[in-house]
């Protein structure tokens, strides 16, 4: 662990004097020095103007993103750059692994154990009112969220202890008495949104709202339809347009978020320019539906853009671990053989996708080959107490010829079956004891999603389990799948660069076992528990490998999901409306929404194409 230009502690106690940073970093050293003044991949001189519009599947009924209840309308979001109505203590850089630098906060102090952290707070800083921005506001934030959070910015707060002022302008972070020092903490506290305290305190924030909530950030909320649509207008006069952190970006005049409830026709909003970018999620409309007049033109753009960042798994395959059948490992193991990638990928992912072998698929923090000796250190008081290939063997996704009906994987499938106290009779896998069928109720995000695993359903039925499968509204199956009202379903798994607190949300005992909690298959695992506390808890590369290493060994070979499908890239198509920086290294993100910007010319040039007739007969 590093932390770079971090302040020294001058006096005994933080409250009498810290001498601030103006970064902090973790794992790397920080790239930018205190005096810079902007982002390398920004244009710091980009126009502001214009407007752009993204799509968004579903529907939305609430602008209170501290909750679990209701869907967040978009440019609201809680955390990271699409959230464009809050400011946050401090902005990750997009451009390194993990390096944050001030935004609200003019500088940031942590102590050596990382049980004690400070941020200094900008003068200067106002709400959308024209309310200054205090350390008071800092203050009731997170009290708040401590108190009245989801469950998600509970757990991720769970070792806060006390947040207090230090003085008119600071404010001091202390973790509980018996908890370790984290860095995560830091990072996931400096990341958070701050809200305003003469705003909220009045009203009840445990409650959705669609009244427009007052923030301090680029944009404000303008024109919306509940369930449709939402225009977030640019701040005239916002405080941080100039700061470091934020020169460059926050372009447009106007960011539109439309809402749509099928893929299809979303698909056909942006052809028809009804829409200008989005990320195409299907392999199958990357490969076919890009193939219009405008695209061969020049007018409209298909970019496959690679990112520095772990790709994790794309829509793995979960089994909920509260229905008893999932819980036996000889189970979960045998459905994962009824799986085939190679005959998906071929067949319905037009080979777009690789193998992913792991849950940090595309990055250092992946297992390879056999445990290292620092691995094995984590690993040892475990020992009988997780599968034992964890230690004698490496994980290889299993072979597969690609075209199904794979017959040594369905002879071992029957077999782990029967070990497991079920039995193929008479065309239905039944229970040995009870002679109950053995069923599997699926519920699938989109019905794109539901085609995906239509192989592994056609296999499971053909060792007698019988499937049903949905792809409801998409309210419903959030609500479905945050109370446990499913067999089986999928969801991305997408670590960032700086995943402790994103394991303890999805992977935790805790998680599992508070209402509204981010593990949705319920993985309740004191080994899995222990490795995330030491990725948690790691202060330099070797132990964070270690431990992200460590932890991927034990997930995989408890097969709590079937993996899968792995991203070589972010599929990106867009209308070629718009600038873009010219220096494009390989940022860790996509960073349309807040450092591109409208070009009129090129806005005018797509404006006034020629027909779709014309552009044929011109080609």
């Amino acid at each position: 662990m590093r932390i770079l230009c971090v302040a020294i502690l001058v006096l005994s106690s933080p409250a009498n004097a810290i001498d601030y940073s103006h970064g902090t970093s973790y794992l790397e050293p920080l790239k930018y020095g205190a005096d810079f003044v902007h982002f390398a991949y920004v244009n710091p001189d980009a126009p502001k103007g214009g407007a752009i519009r993204y799509p968004e599947l579903g529907t939305f009924d609430s602008f209170n993103n501290i909750l679990d209840k209701g869907r967040v309308a978009g440019g609201v979001a809680f955390l990271g750059a699409w959230n464009l109505l809050y400011d946050r203590l401090l902005e990750q850089a997009a451009d390194e692994p993990a390096s944050y630098y001030g935004r609200l906060a003019a500088g940031v102090w942590v102590a050596e154990d990382f049980k004690q952290f400070a941020f200094k707070i900008r003068d200067g800083a106002f709400w959308h009112d024209g309310t200054p921005l205090t350390a008071e506001d800092v203050v009731f934030t997170f009290n708040t969220f401590k108190e009245k959070g989801s469950a998600g910015i509970k757990t991720a707060l769970l070792e806060l202890g006390t947040v207090e002022l230090v003085s008119d302008n600071e404010v001091l972070f202390t973790t509980k008495p018996d908890a370790p020092g984290k860095p995560d903490l830091l990072f996931a506290v400096g990341a958070f949104p701050i809200l305003p305290k003469h705003y909220w305190a009045p009203l009840d924030i445990t409650i959705t709202t669609t009244v427009p909530p007052l923030g301090s950030g680029p944009y404000r909320i303008g024109r919306f339809e509940i369930g449709k649509n939402i225009t977030l207008d640019r701040v005239d006069g916002y405080w941080g347009a100039d700061i470091a952190v934020n020169r460059g970006r926050y372009n447009f005049d106007h960011v539109k978020f439309d809402y749509f409830r099928d893929e299809a026709i979303m698909v056909e909003a942006i052809k028809g320019d009804v829409i200008d970018v989005r990320h195409e999620s299907v392999s199958k409309n990357w490969t076919t539906a890009y193939d219009f007049p405008a695209v061969k033109a020049g007018y409209f753009k298909k970019e496959l853009v690679h990112l520095d960042k772990p790709w994790g798994l794309w829509w793995p395959v979960m089994w909920n671990l509260d229905r008893e059948r999932f819980q036996d490992i000889r189970v979960r193991e045998a459905l994962w053989l009824l799986s085939d990638f190679n005959w998906t990928n071929r067949v319905l992912m037009y080979g777009f996708y690789k193998s992913a072998d792991s849950f940090f698929f595309n990055s250092r923090m992946a297992a390879s080959g056999l445990p290292s000796e620092e691995e094995l250190t984590l690993l040892e008081p475990w020992q009988g107490k997780i599968p034992e290939r964890v230690f004698t063997k490496a994980w290889v996704s299993k072979g597969t010829s690609g075209f199904g009906y794979d017959r040594d994987n369905i002879k071992r499938s029957l077999q782990l079956f029967k070990e497991a106290g079920w039995e193929l009779r008479d065309g239905v896998m039944e229970n040995v004891r009870t002679g109950d069928p053995f069923i599997i109720d699926f519920i699938f995000v989109s019905p794109m999603a539901l085609r995906q695993e239509t192989p592994l359903m056609r296999m499971l039925n053909t060792v007698g389990i019988q499937t049903t499968a949905r792809a409801p509204e998409i309210s419903n199956w959030l609500y479905r799948m945050r109370n446990g009202k499913f067999d089986g379903g999928v969801l991305a798994f997408e670590p960032n660069t700086t995943p402790g607190l994103m394991l303890r949300n999805r992977l935790s005992t805790t998680s599992a076992d508070t209402t509204g909690g981010q593990n949705w298959n319920r993985i309740r695992d004191p080994a899995v528990d222990a490795m995330i506390d030491h990725v948690l808890a790691a202060r330099d590369p070797k132990d964070f490998y270690a431990a992200t290493r460590a932890l991927d060994r034990i997930l995989l070979w408890n097969f709590y999901y079937v993996p899968g499908l792995g991203s070589p890239g972010y599929r990106l198509v867009y209308w070629d409306k718009f600038g873009i920086p010219q220096d494009r290294p390989r940022l860790r993100r996509i960073a349309w929404i807040d450092t591109w910007w409208w070009d009129e010319a090129k806005a005018e040039r797509v404006k006034n194409r020629p027909s779709a007739k014309d552009m044929e007969e011109l080609k």
